[in-house]
């Protein structure tokens, strides 16, 4: 079956690990029908009767997407995705229901809901917004992922490296920083390696847009 062939990330494994899609619905009949359907095309599958049997199994590691009934019994699950978005839980969502106006859909979008589906919907339909969640929730996790490796990297620095970084994305030279740092050019061309070495930086302005990227400032030079 070719249904994920435009969306390989679904199934490419990786340091991630593979995604989970949850679904949300107090209707027996549909969690099994969409089980079915999102397993056909080889994806992890969790269902749930209630938004609070989802938030305690919920992953926040892989990942993932929530596809939610928008009226469930007791709750709603508008009012939910507030409450994900209050919690740090930034799974994307897809909504479904039977009950959907423009005006529901508009709030749920809005929201950062994916998609908006009204029951009955095309089984192409869901696997589209599914996709194109677990696209978004992987691009998100690996810009986090990436984040914090730059973060560990920068907090193995010396507080000299640091200060010579902050020299080096100012543009200087070894001889100006030396000078900056009333240090030997020697030592300054020593702590400026280390820098390159531990950040993973292969050029000048590589390590500039790893610091960018940190919200490191260039240091100001002395007069």
């Amino acid at each position: 079956m070719t249904l994920w062939s435009h969306s390989s990330p679904a199934q490419s494994p990786g340091v991630l690990g593979e995604p989970v899609v949850y679904v949300v619905d107090d209707d027996a009949s549909m969690r099994q029908a969409l089980d079915s359907l999102l397993r056909s095309i080889g994806l992890q599958v969790q269902t749930f009767d209630s938004a609070g049997d989802f938030l305690a199994q919920a992953q926040r590691e892989v990942p993932g997407c929530l596809v939610l009934d928008v009226r469930l019994r007791g709750e709603s699950g508008l009012t939910f995705q507030e409450q994900m978005e209050k919690n740090g839980l930034r799974i994307p969502v897809v909504f479904m229901t039977g009950h959907g106006d423009i005006a529901m859909s508009v709030k749920a979008m809005k929201a950062g809901a994916v998609d908006f589906l009204a029951k009955p919907f095309r089984d192409q339909d869901m696997l589209d917004a599914v996709a194109s969640a677990l696209a978004r929730d992987r691009a998100r996790l690996a810009a986090e992922h990436s984040g914090a490796v730059l973060c560990r990297a920068y907090q193995t620095l010396t507080a000299r490296e640091r200060e010579v970084l902050g020299f080096v994305i100012a543009g200087l030279m070894n001889k100006q920083i030396a000078g900056q740092l009333n240090l030997s050019e020697v030592t300054v061309k020593v702590h400026r390696g280390q820098v390159m070495r531990k950040m993973a930086a292969r050029s000048v302005a590589d390590l500039v847009r790893i610091a960018e990227a940190l919200g490191i400032e260039p240091v100001q030079r002395n007069p």
